[in-house]
């Protein structure tokens, strides 16, 4: 297993944890219904690409360029998609006017998700 995909995967997925409790516990009643949909939507996806990230820990191969740029896409995905739905949900809690210009990181960070699963799948159909 990957020692640096782990410690990714771990971050990513002690901040999902948090970013979940604190949504229901200090957000709640803060935010309307439809900003915690978009806040509950990143913390799922960001777990979604955090078990991606433990499937990639177990390649055997981390120097083979398609698992390497796999962890990356998955990684910058999290950040992007999530990233900016936590900021989008928060737009009117923070008042920061330029939030909204984030609205088009996150498709972004989608694709960086699609590029990452075509990636692994890549990577998975390599002859050892």
């Amino acid at each position: 297993m990957n020692r640096q995909i782990i410690i990714t995967a771990a971050i990513f997925g002690m901040l999902g944890v948090i970013a979940g409790a604190f949504a229901a516990h200090g957000l709640k009643s803060l935010l309307p219904a439809a900003d915690i949909e978009i806040w509950h939507t990143a913390v799922q996806y960001q777990f979604y690409h955090v078990f991606a990230l433990l499937f990639l820990s177990t390649f055997k191969n981390f120097k083979d360029n398609r698992v390497r740029t796999a962890y990356y896409l998955f990684t910058l995905g999290i950040i992007l998609f999530s990233g900016s739905l936590y900021l989008l949900a928060c737009r009117d809690l923070l008042e920061w006017k330029l939030i909204m210009a984030m609205g088009p990181v996150t498709p972004l960070g989608g694709l960086m998700f699609i590029a990452g699963w075509i990636t692994l799948g890549l990577a998975a159909l390599r002859k050892s």
